[in-house]
């Protein structure tokens, strides 16, 4: 989905009023948008009458909110709120929204002073959901005044209430779990250095016209990942197709003592979608993963068959053995190879044998392996992680998943692409071979291989989401992401 700036989203705004779009309506739209979000929020963590406190201010993400917060109180939510300054400085459209709230009821208080937002973060608020409508895009420097206050105030409070931002969060200082950004997503909300406060993100449609939106250049070396990109990867299966249709994945992976990451890699490509998946692993550990994937085929010699698609790497070891297995896949293969974990650092001294590939490649490097591969501290890699992927993918002529918070994937010929589904449950031991599995269940279905990677990590991270609001993300663990994936897939497929 194309990223915009700030000020090319108000030169969107400016021509829908030139040409007699109401703004009144605009905010309407945004509003229900934002109540529609917080309610999947409260749905997704189980969350039953929750009370939710909008705090705001006079703007246009202040009347964002005034709509919302009518909305969910017109529903019977226990909802409040509380503006951060004078009651008597909106005006335009906020105004309008804000009258028709305290109409409709809405427990509302102007806190206007300091000392006013530092009791309330002595003493808390049983909110369960804080929307933070402050600053939005139009803010510039940093926030003084009632402003700052309410904005430790929100931060106070994020250690035990889900926070939602509207737009962008306020001045990157608001820790959010989910912001709802309106109309287009903004260029500040992929930055790296920004993916702590960000959350998840959800885009709300204000139903301009398309050629406004069209009209927009954005950025053009840089996308979100976005679900409605990836729906129509996902066309309606004919009624007469079979398990041959749907492509034949192979799963190398495994050693003595790590069957765990060839197995979770194995069930989620057959997850995913692949009509056949057939594994390869070490005789001695065959026995443990043939039992775990009733649905796969499990080898412990090279089968013969056509694949589709070849996985490479989970579980491996970093061995001599590896080393020689995945230089002659790259030497033979006709087949999209994906190469991951163990097969990764491995060829830091065989990038010729990347870039003289037969067959087209996806690595699937965290910074970790990334330095590895290429000879460089995993600080300088974090510090530059869109320049680092785009080097990759330029240098071995492929596609690069650069994983971590805001996962991007690069390519020739493509913009660079930056997922924010996920979540730190994630961090946790077979997370990415997951991952890996779903990335090769939707290459071996003949998705491209950019598209298939976009694809892979956005119902990755969403399933992550899934899973942490139902489980935590402290408890969260990597079976409870391919237990997921089936919900997740619904996001982007009605079948």
């Amino acid at each position: 989905m194309k990223l915009v700036s700030a000020s090319e989203m108000r030169e969107l705004d400016r021509r829908a009023l030139a040409d007699g779009i109401s703004g009144e309506e605009c905010m309407a739209a945004a509003g229900e948008g934002l109540a529609n979000a917080i309610r999947s929020l409260a749905a997704a963590h189980q969350l039953v009458d929750a009370p939710v406190l909008f705090v705001a201010v006079c703007g246009n993400n202040g009347g964002d909110a005034f709509v919302a917060a009518r909305i969910l109180h017109e529903e019977d939510w226990p909802v409040e709120c509380w503006l951060a300054g004078s009651a008597q400085k909106p005006q335009g459209d906020a105004l309008i929204h804000l009258k028709l709230m305290k109409k409709a009821g809405v427990p509302f208080q102007a806190v206007e002073d300091p000392a006013g937002w530092q009791h309330a973060a002595e003493c808390g608020t049983d909110a369960e959901i804080i929307v933070d409508g402050l600053l939005g895009t139009g803010a510039s420097g940093e926030p003084r005044g009632v402003i700052a206050d309410a904005i430790r105030f929100i931060d106070t409070q994020a250690n035990r209430a889900l926070v939602v931002a509207i737009d962008i969060p306020s001045a990157m200082a608001v820790r959010a779990d989910l912001t709802v950004t309106m109309g287009l997503p903004k260029t500040d909300l992929v930055q790296p250095e920004y993916i702590d406060f960000v959350g998840q993100v959800e885009v709300v449609d204000l139903d301009l016209p398309e050629e406004y939106l069209a009209q927009i250049a954005g950025d053009p070396e840089l996308e979100l990942i976005h679900s409605s990109d990836l729906t129509p990867l996902f066309p309606r299966r004919p009624r007469n197709s079979h398990k041959g249709t749907y492509g034949h994945a192979l799963c190398i992976g495994g050693s003595k003592g790590y069957s765990g990451a060839i197995t979770m890699a194995a069930q989620a490509a057959a997850r995913s979608g692949a009509g056949l998946v057939s594994v390869l692993v070490p005789e001695a550990i065959h026995p443990l993963v043939a039992p775990a994937v009733p649905e796969s085929m499990v080898h412990s010699s090279m089968p013969e068959g056509r694949w589709s698609t070849i996985l490479v790497g989970p579980g491996m070891g970093r061995t001599a053995t590896t080393t020689e297995q995945v230089l002659q896949l790259l030497e033979t293969s006709t087949v999209p190879l994906v190469l991951d974990a163990d097969a990764l650092p491995i060829l830091a001294d065989h990038i010729p044998a990347l870039i003289a590939a037969k067959c087209p490649l996806i690595l699937t490097p965290h910074p970790g392996e990334f330095a590895a591969l290429f000879g460089l501290k995993v600080e300088d890699v974090q510090e530059d992680r869109f320049g680092m992927a785009r080097m990759a993918a330029a240098k071995l002529g492929c596609v690069i998943v650069l994983k971590g918070a805001g996962t991007v994937v690069a390519a020739p010929d493509h913009p660079l692409a930056v997922n924010l589904t996920g979540n730190p449950g994630m961090a946790t031991g077979g997370s990415g071979d997951v991952l890996a599995g779903i990335l090769t269940g939707l290459v071996g279905q003949g998705i491209p291989l950019f598209e298939a990677a976009c694809a892979a990590v956005w119902l990755h991270g969403r399933a992550g989401d899934l899973a942490a609001a139902e489980k935590s993300q402290t408890t969260m663990i990597a079976p409870d992401l391919i237990e997921k994936l089936p919900e997740a897939f619904r996001d982007v497929s009605c079948r």
